[in-house]
C-alpha cells in the first residue's frame, strides 16, 4: 500500500529513513480518506474531486495531500486490495495444466479489475509508460504476474512467440475503456477479449 508521509521518517532506533508507525489520529484520518475515496471513485469515477473526498472524511485537503501526494498515490492505495487478489489469482493459475486457458482467465480478470471504476483503465494505460507514477506500483507487479503466465503459454506452443505482456496489458486496458464507454452492452468486454485472443494463437 502507498506509504503516507505520516508513516515515514526515522525509526525509534534512529535508523534514517526507516518507517515508523502512524500516530493514532493520523491512522484514523488515513483510513477515513481511503474509505471515502473508494466510495467517491465508485460513484463518480477516478476523477472524483479530491476536495470532496477530504471534506467527506472530515479533514482538510492539506491532510489528504500529506498522506497521498497526488491522485495516483490515492488510487494506488485504494486498489491495493484488488491488486493482492489479482496476484494471488495469478499464482493459482500458474499451476494450471492448461497454460493458455490460465492466461485467458488472467486477462479476463484484468479487464474486470480495470472496469471497476470509471477512469481506471485510462489511468493504468498512462501509468504503464510512467515509472514515476504511484500507479506503477499496481501495474508493475501485474505485468510481472502476467509475464509468467504468458511465457508458460508460449512454451506450450499455444501463443505466438512475438506476443508481449506489455501489448496484452495495453489491450486489456483498451478493452476495459471501450466497455466503459458502452455501459448498455455488458457483454462487450468479453466479446472484444475473445476477438483479441484469436489473434494470439500460434
Amino acid at each position: 500500500m502507498a506509504t503516507s508521509t505520516a508513516a515515514s521518517g526515522t525509526a525509534a532506533d534512529g535508523a534514517p529513513g526507516a518507517p515508523r508507525p502512524m500516530r493514532a489520529d493520523a491512522r484514523r484520518n488515513y483510513e477515513r480518506l481511503l474509505s471515502e475515496a473508494r466510495a467517491a471513485f465508485a460513484e463518480h469515477g477516478t476523477d472524483a474531486s479530491l476536495e470532496d473526498i477530504a471534506r467527506r472524511a472530515g479533514v482538510g485537503i492539506g491532510t489528504l495531500y500529506r498522506h497521498f501526494p497526488n491522485r495516483h498515490a490515492l488510487m494506488n492505495a485504494v486498489f491495493q486490495e484488488a491488486l493482492h487478489t489479482l496476484l494471488e489469482r495469478s499464482h493459482d493459475l500458474a499451476a494450471s495444466e492448461k497454460p493458455c486457458t490460465a492466461l485467458v482467465e488472467w486477462l479476463r480478470a484484468i479487464v474486470t479489475h480495470a472496469g471497476e471504476y470509471r477512469g481506471l483503465a485510462r489511468a493504468l494505460m498512462s501509468a504503464s509508460h510512467d515509472t514515476s507514477s504511484a500507479l506503477s506500483q499496481c501495474s508493475t507487479p501485474m505485468r510481472a504476474a502476467g509475464e509468467r503466465l504468458l511465457v508458460r503459454a508460449q512454451e506450450a506452443g499455444a501463443v505466438r512467440a512475438d506476443v508481449s505482456i506489455g501489448d496484452l496489458m495495453q489491450l486489456t486496458n483498451a478493452i476495459a475503456l471501450a466497455a466503459e464507454q458502452s455501459p448498455d452492452d455488458p457483454e462487450l468486454a468479453d466479446r472484444l477479449l475473445m476477438l483479441t485472443l484469436r489473434g494470439l494463437k500460434a
